[in-house]
């Protein structure tokens, strides 16, 4: 009865979904307060009802309830209990119902939230985002319900797919989702400020921390996804330009754009057809990688397979949902005032440069995962657009982009000064120099970009440092004096700081990694060894152990360094019983920000004693990689509780005057 409930309670959804456009828009068009109120109360309780039914999938997960489709096909009584959890949202049907959870909880925060907003574009907002959540509600209910019974349930299920029972993986779709669906808000947020006619610098601010939220979410999503993928997949590395991969990096380059734009529009009213504009493609995109994951025409470990009908109703409901709102910015966007004027060398240019060097970067990643779809669809001729693509065409716009980053904040609104900004960061050049001339003269005078690598992620960090410094006169006022500037920082220039200083972090992180990384793989009796690098590792001794729900040969590998000892490292080639699929699991030494890499590969039975491929790789400084991204994301967090960015309180004031 659990499971029926559920599908009831989805089904009631999506009633209330529709109730909640209806009530929106009819207070919206007679100025009714009280059915714009029932249009908000529609929205919480559909919010409520898409939360049961998760639950109820949930708890046919974890008590292994095969009568229903969507557990027996993902599920087994021998996995642990966090992967049966897990598997609520590890299929095609349990994802989408977590991606109807997060819109309507958005859904609901926004209406609870918005309290501070122009009633009509409450209601337009509201109603916009009902709209987006009777569609995906729909398309759940109709063609994608996780909660459907089977006539005759087996006895056993067929498990989830072994690559994703892992812990990051586990809590790597909720943080994604998070991220995807709250730009729906900043969607809605956009449409009812076109219905309004009315953008503002107030409606800039409203945008602003729904979009900074769902980036957090977003920077965490893709993180954890990155870390599965360096140590769980076995293939040395932490990022492929995999097209699931580029799906879910598109709608965070454009977030991290309208973040700026959003900036320039508060503060000085400008460029708010373009932030607009990106406050639509930023959930566009979010649609657009729904859609390449679960349409089936991608070949990717990431990927959930589909059949192409559905993922048919996934490009209509993109189609429609991102032209209408396009259309009506077309309609609207030539009445939309230009703005205020600011000179060549201001901080608004530097924003706009700033975005169009995202934009541009965008248009890149779209093009290298779109095109090789688009040639196939039309010529039959598969193709594959992988890294050399990328480095050539996105890295040199990042570049660009990194350099300018240090001198923005510094530059003053409408009419900057940029001597006196190279004056206030000539420490930060020095310091960005001598990190590359040490990089050249101390670890490999033959890898001249690495070290220019390394000079731009050292920039980053200290021109952010310099930023601090400015803001508190450090230096130039007494230590009392900067002390009281420095505890006075608001939330949000330490929520900036953080995110430009995490972003050099992982700079330093990936150039190291890319550029000085070793690799080596051998076939290993037991008592062989390699080297990689300065270090010695020994295949000491290989043996079958049992799993909760697989069978694995485990390894013993013995690290030494001049002869003392590292550490030792177990990693595994398991076979899931359920399924026949065999995956790896990697042995990591960490030394400091490094690591030692080790990959079990399969026996190899000839002449003599048995053999085993074992790949070794040492990445140097690997862990700023992962470090830097959960530094950007706690900066976005901190800077949520900044109070200036809390929607209500320029209202508030109001309500005082």
């Amino acid at each position: 009865m659990i499971a029926e409930a559920g599908s009831f309670a989805l089904i009631l959804a999506l009633a209330l979904s529709i109730l909640q456009v209806v009530l929106s828009a009819a207070g919206r068009m007679r100025r009714s307060p009280a059915l714009a109120g029932a249009g908000e109360g529609a929205a919480l309780a559909a919010f409520v009802a898409v939360a049961i039914a998760f639950a109820a999938l949930m708890h046919a997960f974890v008590i292994s309830d095969f009568s229903v489709s969507n557990v027996a096909a993902n599920s087994h009584t021998q996995k642990p209990l966090l992967y049966r959890v897990a598997g609520t949202w590890g299929s095609h049907e349990g994802s989408m119902l977590l991606w109807c959870l997060a819109l309507t909880g958005f859904g609901a925060a926004a209406a609870g939230l918005g309290q501070s907003l122009p009633r009509g574009l409450r209601a337009s907002t509201v109603a916009a985002q009902g709209v987006l959540g009777t569609v995906f509600l729909a398309y759940t209910v109709f063609a994608s319900n996780p909660l459907t019974r089977l006539a005759q349930p087996p006895a056993e299920g067929r498990s989830l797919n072994p690559l994703l029972q892992d812990p990051a993986l586990a809590v790597h779709p909720p943080f994604l989702y998070f991220g995807y669906v709250g730009m729906s808000v900043v969607f809605s947020l956009a449409v009812g400020a076109l219905i309004e006619g009315k953008i503002d610098a107030a409606w800039a601010k409203w945008v602003r921390p729904w979009t900074l939220a769902a980036w957090s979410f977003l920077t965490i999503g893709i993180t954890l996804g990155s870390f599965w993928a360096y140590y769980e997949l076995g293939w040395g590395g932490w990022w492929f330009w995999d097209p699931v991969e580029n799906a879910s990096f598109m709608p965070w380059l454009v977030a991290t754009a309208l973040l700026h734009s959003a900036i320039v529009t508060e503060k000085r009213g400008a460029l708010a057809g373009w932030t607009l504009f990106l406050a639509l493609a930023a959930f566009t995109f979010s649609m657009l990688g729904a859609f390449l994951v679960r349409s089936g025409v991608l070949t990717s470990v990431h990927a959930f397979a589909v059949d192409p009908t559905r993922g048919v109703l996934l490009l209509m409901i993109l189609g429609v949902t991102s032209g209408l709102a396009f259309a009506l910015f077309a309609w609207r966007a030539p009445k939309l005032g230009p703005g205020g004027l600011f000179a060549p060398i201001s901080r608004e240019s530097a924003l706009v440069l700033n975005n169009i060097l995202l934009a541009a970067a965008t248009v890149t990643v779209l093009l290298g995962t779109l095109y090789p779809l688009i040639r196939d669809a039309m010529t039959g001729e598969a193709i594959s657009v992988g890294p050399p693509y990328f480095n050539l065409t996105f890295t040199p716009l990042m570049a660009a982009l990194l350099i300018l980053l240090p001198a923005g904040p510094l530059l003053a609104w409408k009419r900057g000064d940029a001597r006196g900004v190279i004056q206030r960061l000539w420490l930060a050049v020095l310091i960005a120099g001598g990190a590359g001339v040490l990089a050249i003269a101390l670890v490999s005078p033959k890898k001249a970009l690495g070290a220019m690598g390394v000079a731009l992620g050292a920039w980053l960090v200290a021109g952010a440092l310099v930023e601090i410094a400015e803001r508190t006169r450090l230096f130039r006022a007494t230590a009392r004096e900067s002390l009281r500037r420095f505890v006075g920082l608001p939330r949000g220039a330490w929520g900036m700081t953080l995110a430009h200083m995490g972003l050099g972090i992982f700079v330093l992180g990936a150039v190291f990694e890319t550029t000085w990384k070793l690799e080596t793989a051998e076939a290993l009796p037991i008592g062989g060894d390699l080297n990689i690098g300065a270090y010695h590792v020994t295949l000491d001794d290989v043996r079958p152990v049992e799993g909760p729900n697989f069978d694995a040969d485990r390894a013993t590998l013995t690290v030494t360094r001049a002869g003392q000892p590292v550490c030792t490292a177990h990693p595994e080639q398991r076979l899931f019983t359920t399924g026949g699929q065999t995956t790896s699991e990697v042995g990591l030494c960490y030394r400091g920000a490094s690591h030692i890499y080790l990959v079990l590969g399969e026996r190899r039975d000839g002449e003599g004693k048995p053999k085993w491929l074992v790949r070794a790789y040492w990445n140097p400084w690997a862990s700023l990689i992962f470090i830097g991204p959960v530094i950007m994301a706690l900066g976005g967090f901190v800077s949520l509780t900044d109070r200036r960015l809390r929607l209500g309180v320029g209202r508030r004031r109001e309500r005082v005057a």
